[in-house]
């Protein structure tokens, strides 16, 4: 197996980590309520999905 033969600076490190970053999801808006909502799934503000009413929403906080 191949091991280092010298350590690497703590700038290397960083440098080869620059591309480990979190994706922003991608949001699409309800058709019924205007609210965000991840694409594909039911709305969880009114509960539709492609214009279906699929789940009922508990309104009470």
């Amino acid at each position: 197996m191949a091991n280092p033969k010298h350590r690497h600076s703590s700038a290397r490190g960083r440098l080869r980590r620059t591309h480990w970053k979190l994706k922003l999801a991608a949001l699409s808006r309800c058709e019924q309520c205007q609210a965000p909502k991840l694409p594909h799934r039911v709305c969880p503000n009114c509960g539709s999905y492609r214009g279906r009413k699929v789940i009922e929403v508990n309104t009470q906080g």
